[in-house]
């Protein structure tokens, strides 16, 4: 079912949200103080390229450079990545077939607006229910 799920994603949101995450990582790896951010970037598209079977959980050795960093990126690039998945959301939610997909694009805005200090796990590891 993951498989199937994570086909139709791909074909209707995953890869556009994919190159968005894309475009704000080379855009920050461009200016060399926010390789960091360009790096989260990257990690994210691979989750929103095929995140079905995958979840994020917190790392616990995230501190304070973590959350300052979350405040930078989501004054910067957090916010309009967000915005493209309500807006994705939405549209998926106005099909029957598209409601499971808008509600995973609802889940992924945490993961977009606060990407420092969180890990992409695979769903059957124990720890990933975190």
């Amino acid at each position: 079912m993951r498989l199937i799920l994570n086909i139709i994603w791909l074909v209707l949101c995953g890869f556009w949200m994919a190159v968005g995450y894309v475009v704000a990582g080379i855009i920050c790896c461009v200016l060399i103080v926010t390789i960091p951010f360009g790096i989260a970037s990257f990690r994210i598209a691979g989750f929103a390229l095929w995140p079905f079977g995958r979840t994020t959980v917190e790392r616990r050795d995230a501190g304070a450079a973590s959350c300052v960093g979350n405040v930078i990126w989501l004054v910067f690039a957090g916010w309009w990545l967000a915005l493209g998945h309500v807006i994705t959301g939405i549209a998926l939610c106005v099909t029957i077939i598209g409601i499971p997909l808008g509600i995973a694009n609802f889940k992924l805005i945490p993961i977009s607006l606060t990407p420092l200090g969180r890990e992409i796990v695979p769903t059957d590891q124990p720890f990933a229910t975190r």
